[in-house]
């Protein structure tokens, strides 16, 4: 009984220090030069944003002085604005032509890669990514969990785990001897309906946040069967709906128009893309609400390694078949009436360039403030925080930027960002 009572009063103890501590809130005020708190908004003049516990709890006029030894940063010569997000990274990829290193890197390699990149994405402004395919089970899923809880530091982590894919295709383990290519296949290749429905299942319990197929070929694998349509639509529509039975949305890697249809018909969430998008296919989008994803930064990075022996002869067919299109991708789309939402395929290019997006979409059309949406309220959407990220409001995460200039007159001031804050941690 006097255990009992000893543990009980321990207890007791703890729980009043753990209540100290709380009360012991961590408060930074920003002192910014202008705020952008929403892109459908006007940048403000000085203000002050307040952070306690790695939550925005206000937005004042002017510079307000700090209560309580709370910290202060000084950005009063910048414009502050929300995080970033990039709905198409590979974080645990740098670009590389040479795919039999599939062969030779151990999984520990591409997990030190991942952080290594996540910390460069995080400088460079982006706070939120999606990850649509690691190189090896687990290694974004940890990742997450890293930088969830500072123990490393970069954005936040929206993961697919592995990529479906039909077997042989893009997404499957390819161009190597056949006993290669069985050592090192995904386990995530399926055939049939059934066989789809349980690869979505299997990447639910091993931690996807949504679901990544590949609808079409690729351009970067080995598999040279051109870029249209891979899974038939009974697999994609087994697919879709087991993963909506589970709560996830699938993205759907999709060059071919035929493949863009047959994904959005069959219900995906997001076109990964688009190349060979046509009126037909951004119709069937734009019924279903499907949201392109055009990666125009991914485009740009392979063409510059052309003729330079960085690709096999396969892979560099595939990308002069698909330059010519490339350029046009967000002009079609938004003829179509398609919504179109940021992301970029960093990893197919250097982490870090991924604002490099921005300018490209201007090119293609878009507004200075529509492209900026498009990477924070649009994106948030996306991926169905936009009661979290997004915007620089009360009860918001302060995932929080600082640029030069003003990016709803000129988005790319975005490719130079000078400080960021995730989480309420400021990244370094």
């Amino acid at each position: 009984m006097f255990g009992l009572t000893k543990l009980l009063a321990g207890a007791a103890a703890v729980s009043l220090a753990l209540a100290g501590s709380s009360a012991l809130a961590e408060t930074t005020y920003i002192h910014a030069g202008s705020v952008i708190a929403d892109a459908s908004g006007a940048a403000s003049g000085p203000s002050t944003i307040v952070v306690t516990d790695g939550k925005i709890v206000s937005i004042e006029s002017g510079h307000a002085e700090p209560v309580g030894g709370a910290e202060v940063v000084d950005l009063a010569g910048k414009t502050v604005l929300p995080g970033l997000i990039d709905l198409h990274t590979h974080l645990s990829g740098d670009p590389s032509g040479e795919f039999w290193r599939a062969a030779t890197n151990p999984p520990e390699w591409y997990t030190l890669i991942a952080a290594k990149n996540a910390r460069i994405t995080a400088l460079a402004g982006f706070t939120t990514v999606r990850d649509l395919g690691s190189r090896s089970d687990q290694v974004t899923q940890s990742l997450r969990r890293a930088t969830a809880s500072g123990v490393v530091p970069g954005p936040r982590i929206v993961t697919s785990g592995r990529t479906i894919a039909i077997v042989g295709g893009h997404g499957d383990i390819n161009g190597f001897r056949r006993e290669v290519n069985d050592a090192l296949g995904t386990s995530f290749a399926c055939t049939g309906a059934t066989q789809c429905a349980e690869m979505v299942r299997t990447a639910s319990k091993y931690g996807a946040d949504l679901i990544k197929i590949t609808a079409t070929g690729g351009v970067l694998s080995q598999q040279g069967r051109g870029l249209e349509a891979h899974f038939s639509d009974p697999e994609m529509k087994a697919i879709v709906d087991t993963a909506e039975s589970l709560g996830l949305k699938v993205a759907a890697h999709a060059h071919g128009a035929r493949g863009i249809e047959a994904a959005a018909r069959a219900g995906v969430h997001t076109i990964e893309h688009g190349t060979y998008i046509d009126a037909q296919a951004g119709r069937v989008m734009k019924e279903n609400g499907t949201i392109l994803v055009p990666t125009l930064m991914a485009f740009q990075g392979i063409r510059v390694n052309l003729g330079k022996g960085f690709y096999t002869p396969v892979v560099e067919n595939k990308i002069r078949e698909v330059g010519p299109f490339a350029e046009s991708i967000v002009e079609r789309a938004s003829e179509y009436g398609v919504k179109v939402a940021f992301g970029t395929d960093a990893g197919v290019f250097p982490h870090g360039q991924n604002a490099g997006e921005f300018a490209l979409l201007t090119k293609g059309g878009m507004t200075n403030r529509q492209a900026l949406a498009s990477a924070t309220t649009i994106a948030a959407e996306v991926i169905g925080l936009e009661s979290e990220i997004g915007r620089i409001a009360p009860g918001y995460s302060a995932d929080i930027i600082a640029v030069d200039g003003n990016p709803l007159t000129d988005v790319t001031v975005l490719e130079d960002v000078d400080w960021v804050m995730v989480r309420g941690r400021v990244v370094e």
